[in-house]
C-alpha cells in the first residue's frame, strides 16, 4: 500500500498512532531518502520553500543535528530555537511561544522537551505538524523508527525476531517507543534492568517479559538495544555506582555469546563505554551504532516529507470540498 492510500495523523507524537502499514511506509520512504545522502550532491528540492522550526528545550546533539540535516537535504529552511535563547527565559509560556512561532507561518515544528506531554499539548493548539523529538521519559518515536530501520536492513522481516532492551527501562523514552514499534511489527520484545530502574506494568500494558538479570533477556536474541542510564531523570542514585552497574548489566563478550551468532548491538547514544558496554563490544562488527546515526537522517527526512505533504493534501481536499 502506498503512503497516499493511508490515513496519516497530523502530528508525530509516538508510535502507537501507527499501524504496521504506516511504519512500513515510513521505513520504505526512509530507504529511498537515504540514497540521497550517498550522492555527490546531497540535496533534493522536495520541501523547497518550506520552513521547519527546531525547538529544543532540552540538550541534544544527534537528534537536533539529524533533523536539521534532514530538513536541509530536502531543501527546507530551518530556524533553531532553544529555551535559553527564547522569550521563555523571560517568563513566556510554552503555548505563547508556540503561537508566536505559528504567526510566522512555519510548515512543521520539531520539539524536544523535558516535560512528558509537551508535544501533545502543542499539537492540540497548532495547525501545522508537530514532531516529537523526545519528551521527558515518555516517548522518542524517531529514535525508535531509526532503530527499526537499522534492524530491518540487517535482519529483514521483524516477525520471529527476539529483541532485548537492557538498562534503565523506567526512565527511557527510547525503550517505550521501541517496545510499541517492535511489537506492532511482530517482533518479540523482552527487557532487563535493575529492579530500581524497571518500569511497572509492562506485562499488562505491552505483554512483554521483564527480567532483573540481563542474561535471560539476551539469551537467543537477534538484536540487543542497550540503554544509557538516565541520571538526569532520576531523583536519586538508583544503583551503587558505574562499576557495579557495568559488572551486572553491562554488555560484554561473555554476555553477547548468549545471543544468536550475528546478534546486532544498538544504542541510542551517547554511549558510556565501560558502563553500558565494553569498548570491545562498541567496536565489534555486530555493533551498528553509527548505522543508526546514518539512518536517523533518512528517517527524519521521510517523516518531514510525509507529514508536511499530508497537511498540504488535507488542506487541498478541504478547499475542493468548499
Amino acid at each position: 500500500m502506498s503512503y497516499e492510500q493511508l490515513q496519516w495523523p497530523k502530528d508525530l507524537l509516538d508510535l502507537d498512532q501507527f499501524s504496521a502499514e504506516h511504519i512500513s511506509a515510513i521505513l520504505d520512504a526512509a530507504e529511498t531518502f537515504g540514497e540521497i545522502s550517498q550522492r555527490e550532491i546531497k540535496k533534493v528540492p522536495t520541501l523547497r520553500g518550506k520552513l521547519v522550526v527546531l525547538f529544543f528545550h532540552e540538550n541534544s546533539t544527534r537528534t537536533r543535528l539529524s533533523f536539521e540535516v534532514a530538513a536541509k537535504r530536502l531543501s527546507a529552511d530551518t530556524v533553531a530555537l532553544s529555551a535559553s535563547g527564547s522569550s521563555m527565559a523571560k517568563g513566556e509560556s510554552l503555548l505563547d511561544t508556540a503561537r508566536n512561532i505559528e504567526a510566522m507561518n512555519p510548515d512543521a515544528l520539531v520539539i524536544r522537551h523535558s516535560s512528558s506531554g509537551a508535544p501533545l499539548f502543542l499539537a492540540r493548539h497548532l495547525s501545522f505538524p508537530v514532531l516529537n523529538a523526545g519528551d521527558g521519559a515518555h516517548a522518542h518515536p524517531t529514535q525508535a523508527l531509526l532503530d527499526l530501520l537499522t534492524i530491518r536492513q540487517k535482519l529483514g522481516d521483524f516477525k520471529g525476531l527476539k529483541i532485548a532492551i537492557i538498562g534503565d527501562i523506567a526512565h527511557s523514552r527510547v525503550a517505550r517507543s521501541n517496545i510499541i514499534g517492535l511489537k506492532t511489527m511482530g517482533a518479540e520484545v523482552v527487557v532487563a534492568g535493575p529492579p530500581s530502574m524497571m518500569a511497572q506494568g509492562l506485562d499488562e500494558e505491552f505483554g512483554i517479559i521483564a527480567y532483573y538479570r540481563p542474561e535471560k533477556a539476551i539469551e537467543g536474541a537477534d538484536a540487543i538495544i542497550m540503554l544509557r542510564v538516565q541520571l538526569e531523570r532520576q531523583s536519586g542514585s538508583l544503583f551503587p555506582g558505574a562499576r557495579e552497574y557495568a559488572s551486572v548489566y553491562g554488555l560484554n563478550e561473555e554476555r553477547l555469546k548468549l545471543a544468536k551468532k550475528n546478534c546486532l548491538v544498538l544504542h541510542p547514544g551517547p554511549v558510556n563505554q565501560g558502563v553500558e558496554m565494553t569498548p570491545q563490544i562498541y567496536q565489534c562488527p555486530q555493533a551498528v551504532i553509527l548505522d543508526q546515526v546514518t539512518n536517523g537522517v533518512a528517517v527524519r527526512m521521510a517523516l518531514l516529507f510525509l507529514l508536511i505533504d499530508n497537511t498540504e493534501r488535507r488542506l487541498l481536499n478541504q478547499e475542493d470540498r468548499a
